[in-house]
């Protein structure tokens, strides 16, 4: 009888086993990860004079990023009066290795973002020089053109706009904001 008992059980166990590897496997339901928020550590202006060709920068660099400790470095734009300039932006997130460079990111996914920039007290024109793909303004690119000595600030917002871009700066979120103090001089 212990026998039998234990043959039952062994047929018992294989059919089991049988059904269970025969069993169509579904997978798992798994969502595509959302355009997920990317850290940026600083921001880098690059302002080349079209007429001299020549170079100046200003940079926010904040390495833990958004709170935390103070930023690292955090310049003035200074700019001659009176001069137009063609103006580059760079993020980057300086706390992997190699750093990373989301401004690539930006201008792969252009038709989710939009660089507005918004001045204040500086005798500034500012002309998005750049599109994404479906020719609305995107801003990796710009020309700003300067007039009189002043002294104010200049706001240069990234923001993130999928599904919803329409050239303008109200919908979508904010990826980072920084506020530039800015001399014409």
């Amino acid at each position: 009888m212990k026998k039998n008992q234990k043959k039952s059980i062994l047929i018992i166990a294989i059919i089991t086993l049988s059904f269970g590897a025969c069993k169509e496997k579904t997978p798992s339901p798994t969502t595509p990860p959302q355009n997920e928020s990317e850290l940026i550590t600083t921001v880098k202006l690059v302002f080349t004079d079209t007429a001299t060709k020549a170079v100046s920068t200003a940079v926010f660099s904040d390495l833990d990023g958004p709170g935390g400790n103070a930023p690292t470095q955090f310049d003035t734009i200074r700019l001659k009066p009176n001069t137009v300039y063609q103006t580059a932006i760079y993020l980057l997130d300086e706390t992997k290795t190699p750093v990373d460079s989301i401004s690539n990111e930006v201008l792969e996914e252009g038709q989710d973002h939009l660089f507005v920039f918004t001045k204040v007290g500086v005798n500034l024109n500012i002309q998005i020089a750049d599109k994404d793909i479906n020719s609305l303004p995107l801003g990796l690119l710009s020309y700003w053109s300067t007039a009189a000595v002043s002294n104010g600030s200049v706001s240069v917002a990234l923001k993130h706009q999928p599904g919803v871009k329409d050239g303008s700066a109200a919908p979508g979120e904010t990826d980072v904001e920084i506020l530039f103090p800015c001399r014409i001089q």
